[in-house]
C-alpha cells in the first residue's frame, strides 16, 4: 500500500507537470509581460485590486511632469483632459458590449451606482418597488436605500433565484431592479439575458453592477438589451486603487436620464457658466464635476493591457484556471474542512473560485506570508480571482500546494495569523 507521503508527492507532481502543459499551449500567456508584477508573489487577488499594468507608470509620469507641470491648464485643451471621460468611456464600452457614445467615466463607484439608481427609478415614476439582491456587495445595498428614501420607493431584498418569480407576481409594481452579474463573494454568474428580458417582460428597468465582470468575461449590454450599468475600474480593469469608476446609459435612455447629481461638466454648455442646469445631450449629460485627472489617465493606460484581446479568448482562460483550481482543490484539500462554493458548470462561474473553511482569515495571511495573496470574506469564506491576462496555470497549482502546506501542517494556527488587520 503506498503511504500518504507518497501519493499527495505524486499527486502534486502530475498536477505540476499539467500546470505546465496548460502554460504552455496557452496562446495569451505573452499578455504576462504587460503588467509588472513583483517577484516571488502569486496574486490572485486581481478581484479587488488589479495588478499594476506596465503601461501606467511611464503614462502617469508624463501627466505629472508634463501635462500638469508644464502644460498646466492648457492640457484640457492641448492634451485632451476635457474629452478624456467619453474617451476612456468609449475604450471600456468595447470591453462591454456597448457601442460608442453609451459609457462614460468619472466619480466614484458609489456616486456612479447612485445617480444611474436614481434615473432608472425615474423612468417609472408609477411604480414603487425596486428590486435589488440580499446578497449584493453592501454598497450597492445601502444605496439602493437611500435611493428609496429619496424618492418614496420600497425596497424588497430578493435572492436571483426567486426574482423571476416575484417578477411574474409583482412586475407591475417593479420600477427597477438592481443586480450584478457575479457574486462577489462565491464568484457564481447569472444569465443576465435572461434576468434582463424578465425585467422587461415585467415592464421594468435594469441596473447591472459589473465591478466583478467588466474585463473579467464578456459582458455584451447592447446585445441583451441593458439599460443601465455600473462597473468600477480597478478590479479586473487594473487602473489602480480608488480608479474612477464608469456608467453605461442606453442610448434609447439618454434623453430621459434624469439623475440626482448633475454637475457643470454636464451641462449643454458648460464654459457659459449659467445658473441654471441644462442637461448636454447623449451621454455627456451623465458627467457631473472635474474628474480625477491623474487616475483618469492611469486608468486609460492600463486599459491598453486588453489591446488585440478578445473576450471570448480571455474567457476560455479564465475558465480553465478556475477549472485546474478546482481540480487542484479537490485532490490536495480533500479531507481538511474545505467545501467549494463556486458553481463547478462553467457557464454559471465568473474569474473567481471561493472555498469555505471555519479558519479562513489565518489561512488566508498564512498564504500572504508565503506570497500567495488572495483574500477572504466573511465570515469563512476564502477568495481566489484571476485575471486571465497575468495569471498562470503554475500560479494556480502553487496556491493550492501553499494551501496544503499551511492546513495540513497546522501552520495556520499560528497566533501571528489570527490577529484582524483593519482591511481583510
Amino acid at each position: 500500500m503506498t503511504d500518504p507521503d507518497t501519493r499527495v508527492a505524486g499527486a502534486l507532481k502530475r498536477l505540476a507537470d499539467r500546470a505546465a502543459l496548460l502554460d504552455a499551449a496557452d496562446e495569451l500567456a505573452h499578455l504576462r509581460d504587460r503588467f509588472l508584477l513583483p517577484d516571488g508573489v502569486v496574486y490572485l487577488d486581481g478581484n479587488s485590486l488589479g495588478a499594476l499594468p506596465a503601461a501606467v507608470p511611464p503614462a502617469v509620469e508624463d501627466a505629472v511632469r508634463r501635462q500638469w507641470g508644464t502644460d498646466l491648464i492648457r492640457s484640457w485643451n492641448d492634451n485632451a483632459w476635457w474629452d478624456a471621460p467619453t474617451r476612456i468611456g468609449d475604450a471600456i464600452g468595447r470591453l462591454v458590449g456597448a457601442a460608442p457614445g453609451q459609457v462614460v467615466c468619472g466619480d466614484s463607484t458609489s456616486v456612479q451606482l447612485y445617480n444611474a439608481l436614481t434615473a432608472a427609478a425615474r423612468l417609472r415614476p408609477d411604480r414603487t418597488l425596486l428590486l435589488t439582491d440580499p446578497d449584493h456587495f453592501p454598497t450597492d445595498q445601502y444605496i439602493a436605500d437611500a435611493v428609496a428614501r429619496v424618492l418614496g420607493l420600497t425596497v424588497r431584498r430578493v435572492p436571483v433565484a426567486e426574482l423571476p418569480d416575484v417578477l411574474a407576481a409583482e412586475g407591475h409594481r417593479v420600477a427597477v431592479a438592481a443586480y450584478g452579474p457575479v457574486d462577489y463573494r462565491t464568484g457564481e454568474l447569472y444569465d443576465t439575458a435572461a434576468l434582463t428580458a424578465a425585467v422587461h417582460g415585467a415592464g421594468a428597468v435594469v441596473l447591472w453592477d459589473l465591478c466583478h465582470a467588466a474585463g473579467a468575461l464578456p459582458v455584451e449590454l447592447d446585445a441583451i438589451e441593458a439599460d443601465f450599468a455600473v462597473g468600477c475600474g480597478y478590479k479586473y480593469l487594473s487602473g489602480g486603487p480608488g480608479a474612477p469608476a464608469f456608467v453605461y446609459v442606453a442610448a434609447r435612455h439618454q434623453d430621459a436620464f434624469d439623475h440626482a447629481i448633475t454637475g457643470w461638466h454636464g451641462h449643454a454648455a458648460p464654459f457659459a457658466m449659467e445658473g441654471t442646469y441644462t442637461p448636454a445631450s447623449g451621454i455627456t449629460r451623465a458627467r457631473i464635476g472635474t474628474p480625477p485627472l491623474l487616475s483618469m489617465l492611469a486608468l486609460e493606460a492600463a486599459l491598453t493591457a486588453f489591446d488585440g484581446v478578445e473576450l471570448p479568448e480571455l474567457r476560455a482562460k479564465s475558465l480553465s484556471l478556475t477549472g485546474f483550481f478546482l481540480d487542484c482543490a479537490d485532490i490536495l484539500l480533500d479531507g481538511l474542512g474545505f467545501t467549494v462554493a463556486t458553481p463547478r458548470e462553467p457557464e454559471r462561474r465568473g474569474s473567481q473560485v471561493s472555498l469555505r473553511h471555519e479558519h479562513a482569515y489565518p489561512m488566508v495571511q498564512a498564504l500572504t506570508a508565503h506570497g500567495f495573496i488572495g483574500d477572504m470574506r466573511a465570515p469563512d469564506i476564502l477568495r481566489f480571482g484571476f485575471n486571465a491576462l497575468y495569471v498562470t496555470h503554475r500560479d494556480v497549482y502553487g496556491v493550492v500546494a501553499e494551501l496544503l502546506r499551511v492546513t495540513a501542517g497546522g501552520e495556520y494556527a499560528d497566533d501571528r495569523y489570527a490577529a484582524r488587520a483593519t482591511v481583510t
